[in-house]
């Protein structure tokens, strides 16, 4: 794959041998955000963990303190009070069977969280199909499936970000974007970590954080010392 010439620039800047110092690693992408939009920053972490086994999955969620940069839309599945308490917090779409039929038989997807109460797990189950392989299907664990609603919506809307394993036990997480500057993306990186570092099982033994790097959506990938992480 041929690489566009801003990134074979901001390439240079990058020794490739070298992990980083987490602060020397942000102000480092920073400078390799070259493309004419505002560019995600993506945090890639390998665990040391094997997510085929039950008691060493890792997933759970976490307010950045800076947001992620992006208007997150919320979608509520919730009745009579919660439903209108999820309203008052500013759910852009609340409802029961009409959203699951509209999803189901409109490919509808205008959203970015799905948040639910515990009671309307068993209507909504039927969108696991559609909802799991997105990553969208409300979780107890994630904070998704939940009596406060309201709280649930607030915290979506202020920034908060489910972390999960894939299939090759990496996590990748998005931590604001190429404009808030370093400061506020350390912020941001330092809280996911923390809560990824407090998410270890107690089955895993040696090291937990395989490795770690972050990038721009059109940059390269920048090696953070992942040995300084815990």
């Amino acid at each position: 794959m041929n690489k566009g010439k801003k990134y074979i620039e901001s390439a240079k800047l990058v020794d490739k041998t070298k992990m980083y110092d987490t602060d020397e690693a942000i102000a480092l992408l920073c400078q390799t955000a070259k493309a004419k939009f505002d560019e995600t920053v993506e945090l890639h972490i390998r665990l040391g963990v094997d997510s085929r086994h039950a008691d060493q999955q890792v997933r759970g969620a976490v307010v950045l303190p800076n947001g992620t940069g992006k208007t997150v839309r919320t979608l509520v599945f919730a009745k009579g009070d919660r439903a209108k308490a999820a309203e008052a917090a500013g759910a852009d779409y609340v409802g029961d069977m009409n959203y699951v039929d509209k999803i189901m038989k409109e490919n509808w997807f205008d959203f970015d969280v799905v948040i639910a109460t515990p009671d309307m797990m068993g209507t909504i189950g039927r969108l696991g199909k559609v909802l799991g392989p997105k990553g969208l299907m409300p979780n107890p664990k994630a904070g998704t499936v939940t009596m406060d609603v309201a709280k649930a919506v607030t915290e979506a809307k202020a920034g908060k970000i489910e972390y999960r394993l894939d299939k090759t036990n990496i996590i990748h997480c998005p931590i604001g974007k190429a404009s808030f500057g370093a400061e506020k993306l350390s912020e941001n990186f330092n809280a996911l970590v923390g809560a990824v570092i407090k998410a270890r099982p107690a089955s895993v033994k040696g090291q937990y954080i395989k490795s770690c790097v972050v990038a721009t959506t059109m940059g390269p990938g920048i090696k953070i010392n992942y040995a300084k992480l815990g």
